[in-house]
């Protein structure tokens, strides 16, 4: 008998106060485009996600409409560190004053990175 693991979509802390701030019917869009997740997370191939890697760590982004999900893939499943609003993002690029794309400017900020950690803290690993 074949026992199947569970797939598990963990919020830490931070991402699971930033979805609680977003509108109740987008909330509930959110959630259901993570439906589709575990087949996708579980492949080895996660191309068609946004990748950002940084002394060994790993995260990826998922584009939802004007979002940006930021998550890492575990033995679990996939913990969502932070959901953020791509003007946000614009907003922290222009600060930064990286004339790159969006992907490569955020994996090449140190304060990027410490934004990510600092929702990670008390993650689950």
């Amino acid at each position: 008998m074949i026992q199947l693991i569970p797939f598990q979509i963990i919020f830490n802390p931070t991402s699971a106060r930033e979805l609680s701030k977003l509108p109740k019917e987008f909330q509930l869009e959110v959630l259901g485009d993570f439906r589709g997740f575990p087949q996708d997370v579980r492949s080895q191939d996660l191309e068609r996600f946004g990748k950002l890697e940084r002394q060994g760590k790993r995260l990826y982004r998922y584009r939802l409409g004007d979002y940006r999900v930021y998550f890492e893939r575990s033995e679990l499943g996939i913990i969502i560190h932070r959901i953020l609003n791509r003007n946000t993002l614009k907003d922290f690029l222009f600060r930064s004053r990286l004339p790159t794309g969006e992907d490569e400017a955020l994996q090449d900020n140190p304060k990027f990175w410490e934004l990510m950690e600092t929702s990670s803290e008390s993650s689950p690993h």
